[in-house]
C-alpha cells in the first residue's frame, strides 16, 4: 500500500524525487520506456481488478469502465511507445545571416519533478493518461487520486507501487489535507483535473512558487440542434454522450440543448422514445448507467432539480432514490436562465433543452457565458458548421456527435478561459511536461569586428541589413554604395 502523506513526509518525498531526476534516473529513453510498458502491463493483466474498482466507486457498466478508461488507456501508452524517439529528437530551427556561421534547435527538456491530481468521474483515465505524458517526457511524477472513489485510488496505489520505479514514481493517497501538503512544496509543474473552484485554489497555491499548472476544468457544454438534423442518430448520440458517460458525470457531458420552438417537441419525442429504447421503461433499475458518486453530489443534484420555476419544467424523467444514489434520465424545457441548473455545471444525469425564436440567437447564449470545455453542434448545413466552428469559443468543437474528439491522440483535449489551461492527449501530452530550450551552436570561424566597439555609422548600417536579413543591402554597404 502507497502511504498516506502526513506532515513530516511531504519534504522528505520532494527530496528523494528530487535526488532521482537530478541524478538522471529518469531521463534515458530506456527508462521512460520501460515504465510505459510496466502501465501498458498493469492494463492487460488487470482489466477486471480495474472494471471491479470502477463499479465500487461508480457502479460503471463494465463496457464504460473496459472502453472508456482501459482500451483509451491502452492507446494512449501504444502512442507513446510508438513516436517516443521521435518526440524526443530535437527539432531543427533555422538561422539567419546574423547569426551566419551557425546551427539551432529545440531540445524537449523534462521539467523535474511533477504533481498529477486527478478526479473521480474517470479515475483511472484522468490518473493515468497524464502520468504517460509525465513519464514520456522524463520527469519524476507523484500521482494523487481522489478520494472521493476510494477503490480507484488504492488500487492505484497498490498497482503503482507493484509495477513503477518508486524511486521516481510515487502515489499519494488521502484528502484535503494532503492534497493542501503536497500543494505546499515546489513542483516543476501541477497538472490538475476537476472543478474550477479547486482550479482556483490550485492556481494560487502554484502562483507562491511560479510553477505552470495545467487546468483541465469542465463549464457548461451547450448543444446546438438545427432542424435540418438526423434526429434519430442526433439523439442517440447525444443520449450516447450524456447518459452513457457515467450518467452525465463527465466534464464534457451535454449540459443543456439549444433548438428552436418549433423543432424542440419532435427533439424531446425522440429523446423519450430513445432514452426508453436504451435504458428500458424503469431506467433506475437499468445495469448500463452509472450511479451518482456519493450523497453529497446527489443532494447537490436533488437541490437544482427541486429549485422553484425549475422542478415543475421536467417533462421526462425525474424520479430519484438517495439510497441507491440514482437519479433517472432528466429532460427538463425552458428553465428559468438565472436558476441554479443553468448558473453552474450540472455533472449528472439532468439535461434542460432551452428554446430559441430562431437559430440565430444560440451564438449570443453560448457567447454571454463563460467558455465551455466543449460546444456540439448537429446540423447539415455547411455554413452553419463553418461559422459554429469559426466563431464559437470552446475547449474544442465537435460536429454532429459528441465527445468522440476525447478519443483522438492527434487533436488536444483541454479548456479555454474558465474552462481550463493547457492541453494533453498525444505528443501534446508530451509537450505539457516538456521545456521546449532553444539551442544554438556558434563557430568561431567569421566572427566580425563590427558587432564590437568602437560603433561606427558604417558599422550601424550593415548590423541593420544583417539584422534584417536583406542581402542587398549588404552587399551595397560593403562595397560602399550605401
Amino acid at each position: 500500500m502507497a502511504k498516506v502523506l502526513e506532515a513530516a513526509d511531504a519534504s522528505n518525498l520532494m527530496t528523494e524525487l528530487r535526488r532521482s531526476f537530478d541524478a538522471g534516473v529518469t531521463r534515458g529513453y530506456e527508462w521512460r520506456v520501460s515504465q510505459l510498458k510496466k502501465l501498458l502491463i498493469i492494463c492487460d493483466n488487470h482489466e477486471p481488478e480495474i472494471v471491479s474498482a470502477l463499479h465500487d466507486d461508480l457502479g460503471k457498466p463494465e463496457l464504460e469502465s473496459s472502453v472508456y478508461e482501459v482500451a483509451l488507456l491502452r492507446n494512449s501508452i501504444k502512442l507513446a511507445l510508438k513516436q517516443l524517439k521521435n518526440w524526443m529528437a530535437p527539432d531543427k530551427a533555422k538561422t539567419s545571416l546574423t547569426t551566419f556561421p551557425a546551427s539551432a534547435e529545440i531540445v524537449s527538456e523534462p521539467l523535474g519533478v511533477v504533481l498529477v491530481i486527478s478526479a473521480w468521474n474517470y479515475p483511472f483515465l484522468l490518473s493515468i493518461d497524464p502520468v504517460i505524458g509525465a513519464i514520456s517526457a522524463g520527469n519524476a511524477v507523484v500521482l494523487k487520486p481522489s478520494e472521493l472513489a476510494p477503490a480507484s485510488s488504492s488500487l492505484l496505489a497498490k498497482l503503482l507501487e507493484q509495477y513503477l520505479d518508486s524511486s521516481a514514481v510515487r502515489v499519494v493517497e488521502g484528502a484535503v489535507t494532503e492534497t493542501t501538503l503536497l500543494l505546499e512544496q515546489k513542483w516543476d509543474k501541477i497538472f490538475y483535473t476537476g472543478s474550477s473552484r479547486i482550479g482556483r485554489i490550485i492556481m494560487m497555491a502554484a502562483a507562491k512558487h511560479l510553477t505552470p499548472v495545467v487546468l483541465e476544468l469542465g463549464g457548461k457544454s451547450p448543444v446546438v440542434i438545427d432542424s435540418d438534423t438526423n434526429l434519430k442518430i442526433t439523439v442517440k448520440r447525444i443520449i450516447a454522450g450524456k447518459w452513457g458517460c457515467n450518467n452525465g458525470q463527465a466534464c464534457i457531458s451535454p449540459d443543456y440543448i439549444l433548438t428552436t420552438k418549433e423543432y424542440a417537441p419532435k427533439v424531446i419525442d425522440a429523446m423519450k422514445l430513445e432514452l426508453e429504447a436504451f435504458y428500458g421503461k424503469n431506467p433506475m433499475e437499468s445495469k448500463d448507467m452509472s450511479r451518482i458518486v456519493n450523497s453529497n453530489h446527489f443532494d447537490r443534484l436533488s437541490k437544482i432539480l427541486e429549485e422553484k420555476e425549475v422542478s415543475d419544467k421536467i417533462v421526462y424523467g425525474g424520479q430519484k432514490n438517495r439510497d441507491n444514489l440514482k437519479i433517472a434520465p432528466t429532460i427538463l424545457l425552458d428553465v428559468p436562465l438565472d436558476s441554479l441548473i443553468m448558473s453552474e455545471e450540472i455533472f449528472g444525469p439532468l439535461l434542460p433543452v432551452l428554446t430559441l425564436n430562431n437559430l440565430e440567437e444560440c451564438f449570443d447564449v453560448i457567447r454571454s457565458r463563460p467558455k465551455p470545455l466543449a460546444a456540439y453542434l448537429f446540423t447539415q448545413n455547411k455554413k452553419l458548421k463553418e461559422r459554429f466552428a469559426m466563431t464559437v469559443s470552446a475547449g474544442g468543437i465537435v460536429v454532429n456527435d459528441i465527445a468522440v474528439h476525447l478519443s483522438l491522440p492527434t487533436l488536444p483535449f483541454g479548456g479555454v478561459g474558465e474552462s481550463g489551461m493547457g492541453s494533453y492527449h498525444g505528443k501534446f501530452s508530451f509537450d505539457a511536461f516538456s521545456h521546449k530550450k532553444a539551442v544554438l551552436y556558434k563557430s568561431f570561424i567569421g566572427d566580425a569586428a563590427i558587432r564590437y566597439p568602437p560603433y561606427s555609422r558604417g558599422k550601424l548600417r550593415l548590423l541593420k541589413a544583417l539584422v534584417n536579413s536583406n542581402l542587398v543591402e549588404v552587399f551595397k554597404v560593403l562595397l560602399g554604395l550605401s
